[in-house]
């Protein structure tokens, strides 16, 4: 079996998001050819992926990754938002966590399909939000 490297996801000549345009069996062969989306996990750098692991291992306590890490709290609170941003997701606040927030996004954004208010209204709700 040939080594297998890890995915690249920058373009080595302009540093551009690569494109996945074939995926090939392992067992038989085949191949598949078309364009396809890679999963928010393979855009993580090294260094992400090992503090995701650690962070999983500990069953999300940070306690747990201070330790095996041997970093601070904050820096492991902050390598975890660092993290939750690549991933393209925003830390969840205390508000956020009992819903609160997020209902009033959904009447925003209700407000707006239904067409009672404008992008730009919608857009200035969101931010006031924060």
């Amino acid at each position: 079996m040939k080594k297998l490297y890890a995915q690249p996801t920058r373009c080595p000549l302009c540093s551009g998001k690569l494109v996945i345009t074939q995926a090939t069996c392992e067992e038989c062969g085949s191949s598949l050819q078309g364009r396809f989306l890679p999963n928010r996990f393979s855009q993580l750098d090294s260094e992400q992926l090992h503090f995701l692991e650690v962070f999983l291992r500990n069953r999300g306590m940070l306690a747990g990754v201070e330790r095996e890490l041997g970093i601070s709290y904050p820096t492991a609170r902050n390598k975890l938002d660092a993290l939750l941003l690549a991933l393209g997701l925003t830390p969840a606040t205390a508000q956020d966590q009992n819903g609160h927030l997020a209902e009033q996004r959904r009447e925003i954004l209700d407000l707006l399909e239904q067409g009672h208010i404008t992008a730009e209204e919608a857009a200035r709700k969101l931010r006031s939000l924060r």
